[in-house]
Order: structure tokens, then C-alpha cells, then sequence
């Protein structure tokens, strides 16, 4: 059985129009799934990365293009300026790290949940209230959002060492046991095939 580690950061657009793609991949091929929630701004200089505002105004404007047609490609809402981006995104990691700990809910769909409602619902993902919210729709116990905090400044810190030692430099991006990685959500379909033997 493949087993997948999923780096993604809550404040990522590509992360939120991939949907729920991932967890029905992992589910079609009996795999298995880490989610691994990271600071990408950390992540980037790391990495060669270079953050949204300090990007040439060239790649910032197909950046403008590329997003909306992806979400219309995918079928889902997206406000490219979202009221409340970029935002503090340690909490809502902290309490999905918290909840993958915990179980008794349905991950994908936290993760899902998170990532809609900075780019879909104009709602502050560092809000407890938002956060505890996102939790309780997705069967976990919103006290969560407060009881994980320091396991889960612990393990955020730790997901970006591990996710520059795998080559991981953006998000969503998905890393397969087998020595693998795919980044973007436009290469979940390859994922798919690699995991089909296919490719």
C-alpha cells in the first residue's frame, strides 16, 4: 500500500481548487495519507521561492489569469482577493495537525474547509472562531483549536524541515513513498496514473 505525505499551506489557492481530489485518489488506490501543513513563507526562500507581493508584476498578472481558470476548470468559487489574505495561517495548521492526532473526524474535508473559507467565504482562517467552526462541520471537537496548540507549533515547525529534506518548494505538494513527488494541483492526475502503474 503507497503511502502519501501532503505539504500544503492553508493560505494556498492551488491547495483550495484541488478540492478533495487527493483524499479520492488515496482512497481509489488503498493508500495512505499524511497531511503536513507548513509555513510557506519559510518555505520559499528555503527553496528558491519567492513570496506573492515580492514577485515580478509579469508573473503576478498570469498568476490573476491562471487562478480563475483553474477554479472554473475545477468547477469551484474563487475570490482572487480574498478579504482576508494574506492572514496568519499557524492556527488553522496547528488545529489540523491537532485534529489528524486526534481522528474521529473526516480530514479531507477539514482541510477542504480551511481552505474554502479564506478563498471562497471571506472568512479569517486565524479567527478561533472560524477555526472551531471548520472543526465541528467535519466531525472533530473545536476545543481542538486551543488543546493542540503547542504539539502543534511543534510539528508545523518540524513539517518544514521534513519538507525541505524531501524537495518539497511549494504548494500543494504531494510526496509518495516510493521516492515520487508531484507539486500542484494540475498534477494530481499524474499522481493518480503513478499510483496505477501507469506512469
Amino acid at each position: 500500500m503507497a503511502h502519501i505525505d501532503y505539504y500544503f499551506s492553508t493560505l494556498s489557492p492551488f491547495a483550495y481548487i484541488a478540492g478533495t481530489r487527493l483524499e479520492e485518489i488515496a482512497d481509489r488506490h488503498g493508500a495512505s495519507l499524511t497531511y503536513k501543513p507548513l509555513d510557506i513563507m519559510a518555505l520559499f526562500p528555503r527553496t528558491g521561492g519567492v513570496p506573492l507581493p515580492e514577485r515580478h508584476p509579469i508573473r503576478q498578472a498570469y498568476r490573476a489569469q491562471d487562478l480563475p481558470r483553474q477554479a472554473k476548470k475545477a468547477g469551484m468559487q474563487l475570490n482572487l482577493k480574498p478579504a482576508h489574505f494574506p492572514t496568519n495561517a499557524a492556527p488553522s495548521s496547528y488545529a489540523i495537525i491537532a485534529a489528524q492526532k486526534a481522528g474521529g473526524g473526516h480530514m479531507g474535508a477539514l482541510v477542504h474547509g480551511i481552505l474554502r473559507a479564506i478563498w471562497a467565504e471571506e472568512r479569517d482562517i486565524a479567527d478561533d472562531a472560524v477555526i472551531r467552526d471548520c472543526l465541528e462541520k467535519t466531525g472533530f471537537d473545536p476545543d481542538l483549536a486551543s488543546s493542540g496548540l503547542l504539539a502543534g507549533a511543534e510539528t508545523y515547525a518540524a513539517n518544514l524541515e521534513e519538507a525541505v529534506a524531501a524537495g518539497v518548494f511549494g504548494s500543494p505538494f504531494y510526496v509518495v513513498d516510493d521516492g515520487q513527488i508531484f507539486w500542484g494541483q494540475d498534477r494530481l492526475e499524474d499522481l493518480d496514473l503513478h499510483l496505477s502503474g501507469q506512469l
